[in-house]
């Protein structure tokens, strides 16, 4: 009967299904029989506590204070009776008395039990005794020592906001983010991350909560879910969360932005190769991530770097230009800077003074150039591909190969890796003596080109990967990609190989390696370095004497042709 009688009172606050009369003779059948409880056992606080919570539920709050008091005498001071006397206290407007017996409460560190008690009093009531509680805790943060009765005083805090977060029942998110921050104080940080998720699953968008969460997991080395929490506080309110930002140690604000950054950037190429104009939420959320990194270090040129694309994807050019100029002031600046300078000034039809800055990256950051060209479109991309070419050509013919080499990668990159752009780098590379990627380039010429190629071409082609052969020093690769050349066209690769190596070049090649597969054994491999330098230099005695004595030696079972 005495739980039923506690289940009474409690419910008795639901004033849509009990009226006021229903609730007062609940209340006042409580009392009548916790009262006749405690006759029959005046040692029975928990009888003696009802009758209280059901005299409070009467409006009889000096009765219920007299009645609390008696219970109090009885025994040492329970965090039970404590805080319904604090509460009915701040009712009664003494506010000394009350925060006395909160205080006491508190140092009882007994708060955990208090749930059910406060679920009697009225919500009007709980929240007098959250705002006191949440107050004092306030003032001791502000108060607090340093070193350890800085921790004293911290934990001292996070009793009081216990206290104000069991009154507040639903709507504690006040106090919960200030414990949250008090438990990252004491390092106690899965704790706090527990308090912040709380308050986030009642309010989703409270930004505080997301970037108080945001450094718990930072601290937790989580960064990925630090940066993912910011930029969602971004999109709500970027003036807070700036604030937060340059709050923080120089070392978490330089991991957040930086992950910040890394974060945009990969969502900004994310929604250009998705195609498309950016939506408009999309183009609000990467500008306030934009804004917030420059104005939380306006000394970072990747900062307004980023800026300068958002807009740039936007079609706002000269916004574009405004926020790029800080990138620039760097002497000299970077090449990132340099190259959205030029896509730029290509935006308003300077196509020369573009691809000079582009090329810039080329060499460099091809990715990052392979995004800037993503904001070009099909036709701007041809455009800047046929100057690159025309002006890596010219300086190629001037002798110039190393002011050539980025025009080149730009022709490459912009034009979609096409033949000719690949045989113009490959060249240029050769003559850098960079031999292994000439090869490469040249290799995929060769694997695009396929079998039904122009057969002069390709011949070339075999004949400028022999050349690349020779100098890594592979005269075996290099002997095989002449012949291949020679079969394809004589004419052709007999005339580009007087050119280079040179005819007594070539020749001294295929006879030097003729000789080793004779002397291996190989007779057929000697035939054809005999055979194919005989195209070259018809008149050369050594290579005839190869072919005579491979002829020669030619096992019984070989068959030359």
């Amino acid at each position: 009967m005495l739980l039923r009688a506690r289940g009474l009172g409690c419910r008795s606050r639901a004033a849509d299904t009990h009226g006021p009369g229903a609730q007062e003779g609940d209340a006042q059948g409580v009392h009548q029989l916790a009262s006749l409880l405690v006759e029959l056992d005046p040692e029975d606080e928990a009888s003696r506590l009802l009758a209280a919570d059901a005299l409070y539920r009467l409006g009889r709050l000096d009765d219920a204070h007299k009645s609390l008091l008696v219970a109090l005498s009885r025994r040492p001071p329970a965090a039970a009776v404590l805080v319904r006397l604090a509460l009915l206290q701040l009712r009664r407007g003494f506010s000394y008395d009350a925060n006395q017996l909160v205080k006491k409460v508190v140092q009882t560190g007994d708060t955990a039990c208090l749930q059910p008690i406060l679920d009697i009093f009225s919500h009007e009531d709980r929240q007098l005794l959250q705002g006191h509680c949440h107050a004092r805790a306030l003032s001791i943060l502000r108060a607090r020592a340093c070193g350890a009765d800085s921790r004293t005083h911290t934990r001292e805090a996070i009793a009081y906001l216990s206290l104000a977060i069991f009154a507040a029942g639903s709507e504690a998110s006040e106090s919960l983010l200030v414990r949250a921050r008090c438990y990252g104080l004491l390092g106690q940080k899965k704790t706090a991350l527990f308090d912040f998720n709380s308050v986030l699953r009642a309010e989703p968008g409270n930004v505080q909560a997301l970037c108080g969460r945001a450094l718990v997991y930072l601290a937790l080395d989580q960064p990925q879910e630090a940066v993912d929490d910011v930029a969602s506080a971004l999109k709500l309110d970027p003036g807070t969360v700036v604030t937060e930002l340059r709050s923080l140690k120089p070392e978490a604000q330089l991991l957040l932005t930086q992950g910040l950054h890394t974060h945009c950037r990969a969502l900004l190429s994310q929604l250009l190769d998705a195609g498309g104009p950016l939506a408009d939420e999309d183009a609000h959320g990467l500008l306030a991530m934009g804004d917030a990194l420059t104005t939380v270090d306006a000394a970072q040129p990747d900062w307004h770097i980023f800026l300068a694309d958002t807009l740039t994807a936007l079609g706002r050019y000269e916004e574009a230009v405004a926020r790029l100029q800080p990138a620039l002031q760097a002497s000299p600046p970077s090449a990132a800077a340099q190259a959205r300078r030029g896509l730029l000034q290509f935006k308003k039809g300077d196509v020369a003074t573009a691809a000079l800055d582009l090329q810039c990256l080329a060499e460099t950051d091809a990715q990052d150039l392979s995004f800037l060209l993503c904001l070009l479109q099909p036709w701007e991309q041809q455009r800047l591909t046929q100057a690159a070419a025309q002006e890596a050509s010219t300086l190629l013919d001037a002798g110039q190969p190393e002011k050539a080499l980025g025009y080149c990668s730009l022709a490459v990159l912009a034009g979609g890796s096409l033949t000719c752009h690949l045989r113009l780098r490959a060249t240029c590379l050769g003559q850098l003596r960079q031999f292994g990627r000439a090869l490469r380039d040249l290799d995929r010429v060769l694997q695009e080109g396929g079998e039904d190629s122009d057969l002069p071409g390709r011949a070339e082609d075999f004949c400028s990967r022999g050349r690349l052969l020779l100098g890594l020093r592979d005269k075996e690769g290099a002997v095989g990609a002449f012949t291949q050349a020679l079969e394809l066209s004589p004419a052709v690769a007999r005339h580009s190989l007087w050119e280079q190596p040179g005819q007594a070049h070539a020749a001294h090649v295929f006879l030097h390696f003729g000789q080793r597969c004779l002397e291996e054994q190989r007779f057929k491999e000697a035939w054809t370095a005999a055979r194919s330098g005989l195209l070259v230099a018809p008149d050369h005695g050594g290579l005839k004497k190869l072919k005579a004595r491979t002829q020669r030696e030619a096992s019984s079972g070989c068959q030359l042709h």
